[in-house]
């Protein structure tokens, strides 16, 4: 039934033969007539790198795939292993590499997911900041359990942790704000997060009378403005594998403890 669907929904396999591999063609052969014509220097720099970057996020791909996960090699502390994965792709070229998948849902069941940048983590969990009015803290303020996602397909690496819910402390948030660009802050102040809007004019018109209220660079923290903290219960690390045949280690936190166990893929 996959093979023969044609719709939207292209078996991977298609889209990444068919599709990204012609878009990678062309692109380079868009930066090889742009070096031959206009004899750039910058092009040529931009080219190699953009080749070496290529080559060594495909090297570090193919290293994961083939070493995969082993137990005795994961460290029993969840957080720990984390950060071993994140400084890797931190020293990466992969873009975005906080970028993470936040799913809430309303207390009957009703999901909603969107990506939000992680800004911190420790002991204490995994933050990030939001409008405390929009669409996920009214779902948090009545069901506070979340999931998070990081998915690096560049090196074919993803991790979920699921946990708890909390706000974090008003001077938190307000050290955390006061590192944000103007313009973000001032953002922050004009957005009615999820309500609707009746065009763009509007909002840019809210931007216009915040940016004259607060003309310095001492912008206050908005009271409907702050941050989250994810407590984690659960984590699972995966790498992909020939084969379909993945490692998934999952972490589950019992009496304290963290138990690790595998799980098929």
């Amino acid at each position: 039934m996959r093979g023969d669907y044609n719709g939207i929904f292209l078996p991977k396999s298609r889209v990444s033969t068919n599709v990204l591999r012609k878009r990678r063609i062309c692109t380079m052969f868009r930066l090889l007539y742009c070096i031959v014509e206009t004899g750039s220097v910058s092009y040529a720099r931009f080219f190699s790198s953009w080749i070496v970057m290529k080559l060594s996020l495909a090297e570090l791909r193919r290293e994961y795939s083939a070493h995969g996960l082993l137990e005795e090699e994961m460290d029993p502390n969840p957080l720990v292993q984390f950060k071993r994965w994140f400084e890797d792709i931190l020293n990466s070229t992969i873009p975005e590499p906080n970028a993470m998948i936040l799913a809430t849902s309303t207390p009957d069941g009703v999901p909603s997911a969107r990506v939000v940048l992680l800004k911190g983590f420790d002991e204490r969990g995994y933050l990030f900041f939001t409008n405390y009015d929009s669409r996920k803290a009214q779902e948090l303020a009545l069901n506070p359990r979340a999931a998070l996602l990081f998915y690096w397909p560049e090196v074919g690496r993803q991790v979920r942790i699921e946990g708890r819910v909390e706000k974090t402390s008003t001077q938190e948030s307000e050290a955390y704000f006061r590192t944000r660009p103007r313009e973000s802050r001032i953002g922050a102040w004009a957005s009615k997060q999820s309500s609707v809007l009746p065009d763009r004019k509007s909002l840019e018109e809210r931007f216009n009378q915040f940016n004259q209220r607060f003309p310095g660079e001492e912008i206050p923290l908005p009271p409907f403005w702050g941050g989250y903290r994810v407590v984690p219960h659960a984590y699972e690390f995966w790498q992909g594998r020939e084969s379909r045949l993945h490692d998934r280690i999952a972490y589950v936190r019992r009496d304290h403890l963290w138990q690790m166990k595998r799980l098929s893929p």
